[in-house]
């Protein structure tokens, strides 16, 4: 069957948006430039649910005539109708409305979350707020202008050119992307913000958006961007194809972070304060997001088949650039790791092939990282390198499959690699024993290998003494965690941490420097450590909750969740701010708080077993959540509730309502 780019080029889209916040919608003008290939009766533009406001106009480029034409529009395509031929140039003017149910998200603007619009193209389609191009193989030149109230700030793809005050307090933002790239990857993002500026070593504008509340965590957040961003363009050998690099946090975000094109969008449970850094951060995030401005932005694939040429080259170079920082250790060890989940999978009877469109994320990122790994090594880093520019430069702003790939592979070296490629592209097979001895020659991984109580008890408490890695540390702490000394307490932040998760029945003998825990630079240690401690010695836990009453933890008020339901299990502790204690904590699960806030919230909620109506009211709410795994508990925990007695019935009212 004849795909819509056999006959037809678009070229370039000059769009014009503007949005309502009241009622969550989108309007504007779309002009769509294209080239007739082949002689067609008509051609077709993806329009998700949108009301056309105008007659559509079409413009003869031939005679400088613009017209009325003819259109049906059928609710996911806006089919054109005009005797188009071949050689000739056109523009289809467009003006339209919606109210999308998905890829456009307004958030804040009728509660205390943060006033917020931004799109999620991938996976969604960007056609549901942009009448664009659901097929990534149409590559298009985007110009975009974004009204909006000029007291936020407004972020897209490619280069603002220029800003327009109108005459009623808004601004219009003019972005302009100078090469073509596939509607999947238009995006924008308006909201409060301030932003750091650094420039790479190539000259390239780095912009980092935060909250102005979030000056603090501008540095922990975006550590070392400047650093990946100089290491990626020099192990690429491919200059950044792009104008600026642009990146946002917002509320509520469906991912970590997406790679549109210039602009990456990522979750704010990302931004981190310098404790938060030591435990959760964005350094993998951004340097994946990052590399895919080249995989996947500048060569794209052609459909899903070849997924892997996008998630398996941005996870391998992302762990690259992170080698570069922090060391070959945590490069073999990121990559033990993956061999674990991938051996996992296929223990489970779930492994695919990497050319499987239904592949799952751990196939297509680690799988796909690990081939790359074991290419390097079976051709060396020079062909390896060479064959990677070869690639991308013979097929920028295009799109890509396996086979492209390879070819340039094969074109750099004389090793015969077709036996390769079969064994990692097609067997749903993960060859842990092959990628097992590539580790081995890391004496890091022979070592973390090697220290194992499990096998071997008699060694056990030699171990613990031992130089060993942080992670052989780790290992054999949860494997034997009654034999901790004090002596290992003065191994780093890690390998305590490792101790508050794994030593849940503290021995009275290390009681003090237990303590000493709720200090720590790492608020997934001050958590478990909070718990354990006030579990173990209930004569004392007045004194633990009062140590750790101001600390929040991350985004998600890890800390401040446990000890608020610690505090209210406490019989002795406060009595007149119990019912101001219980309230904050029904006051999270309200739609004021990002979705991870109100997930910790509703669970600590059934800990207790204790809804009260309004935390049940907000509980239905978010079984309509546009984040499907926040969506998917709430339901999972509605249906649950619903066999008590005590909420069954508030529970079907609310549901009818």
């Amino acid at each position: 069957m004849a795909q819509q780019t056999d006959y037809v080029d678009f070229t370039f889209c000059k769009a014009f948006v503007k949005f309502d916040t009241i009622e969550k919608s989108v309007s504007g003008i779309v002009r769509h430039k294209f080239i007739m290939l082949k002689d067609a009766d008509s051609v077709f533009v993806d329009a998700q649910k949108m009301k056309i406001t105008d007659p559509l106009e079409l413009l003869d480029f031939e005679n400088s005539e613009t017209h009325k034409i003819a259109y049906r529009n059928d609710s996911s395509k806006i089919w054109l109708k005009h005797g188009f031929k071949a050689g000739k140039q056109y523009e289809a003017i467009i003006n339209y409305i919606a109210i999308p149910n998905k890829a456009l998200y307004f958030l804040g603007w009728s509660n205390k979350a943060p006033n917020q619009i931004w799109t999620q193209g991938q996976g969604k389609y960007t056609s549901n707020w942009l009448p664009s191009f659901d097929d990534m193989n149409e590559k298009v030149s985007f110009a975009l202008t974004i009204q909006f109230n000029d007291q936020y700030e407004v972020i897209s793809n490619g280069k603002k050119v220029f800003e327009t005050q109108t005459e009623d307090g808004k601004t219009d933002h003019v972005f302009m992307m100078g090469k073509p790239m596939s509607s999947y990857l238009v995006a924008l993002a308006i909201g409060k913000y301030d932003k750091k500026v650094e420039t790479s070593a190539s000259g390239i504008p780095l912009e980092m958006y935060y909250y102005p509340e979030d000056s603090l965590k501008a540095e922990p957040t975006y550590r070392y961007t400047k650093h990946m961003f100089d290491f990626l363009e020099q192990e690429i050998g491919v200059p950044y194809p792009w104008q600026n690099y642009k990146q946002v946090p917002v509320h509520d975000f469906l991912y970590a972070g997406m790679e549109n094109t210039t602009a990456t969008i990522f979750s704010d449970g990302f931004v981190v304060d310098s404790i938060g850094f030591n435990d959760k951060n964005y350094v993998n995030v951004n340097a994946h997001e990052l590399a895919h401005q080249w995989f996947g932005d500048l060569v794209t694939e052609t459909s899903g088949t070849h997924h892997w040429l996008q998630e398996g080259f941005a996870t391998y170079y992302a762990l690259l650039a992170e080698r570069d920082i922090f060391g070959d250790k945590y490069y073999y060890w990121r990559l033990y790791e993956y061999a674990q989940e991938l051996l996992d999978q296929d223990n489970r009877g779930a492994g695919t092939a990497l050319l499987n469109p239904k592949s799952s994320s751990i196939t297509f990122y680690k799988k796909g990282a690990w081939l790359l790994h074991m290419l390097r090594e079976k051709i060396g880093n020079s062909a390896f390198n060479q064959a990677v520019r070869k690639y991308l430069m013979a097929h920028q702003f295009q799109n890509v499959t396996s086979e492209d790939f390879i070819r340039e592979v094969k074109n750099v070296t004389d090793i015969e690699i077709d036996e390769f490629f079969e064994q990692w592209l097609e067997s749903p097979i993960f060859s842990y024993n092959e990628v097992m001895a590539s580790l081995e020659q890391s004496k890091f991984i022979q070592e973390y290998l090697m220290a194992d109580c499990e096998a071997n008890n008699a060694k056990c408490d030699y171990y613990l003494e031992a130089p060993l890695s942080v992670q052989a540390k780790e290992k054999i702490i949860s494997q034997v965690p009654e034999r901790i000394t004090l002596d290992v307490f003065n191994e780093g932040i890690k390998v305590r941490q490792a101790i508050a998760m794994h030593v849940s029945e503290i021995p009275d003998s290390l009681k003090i420097e237990y303590e000493s825990l709720l200090k720590d630079d790492s608020y997934i240690t001050i958590e478990a450590a909070l718990y354990n401690l006030w579990s173990n010695y209930p004569d004392e836990r007045v004194k633990y909750l009062d140590k750790t009453k101001s600390v929040i933890g991350f985004r998600d008020k890890n800390v401040r969740l446990l000890w608020l339901v610690l505090a209210l299990s406490t019989l002795d502790y406060e009595q007149n701010n119990k019912q101001a204690y219980f309230d904050e904590l029904i006051g999270y699960t309200a739609t004021d708080y990002g979705f991870e806030v109100r997930m910790g919230a509703f669970s600590y909620l059934q800990a207790l077993n204790l809804f009260p109506e309004a935390a049940l009211v907000n509980l239905v709410d978010a079984t309509k959540h546009f984040n499907w795994q926040f969506r998917s508990f709430a339901r999972d925990l509605v249906d649950a509730l619903s066999n008590d007695e005590r909420y069954a019935d508030i529970l079907e009212k609310l549901k009818n309502n």
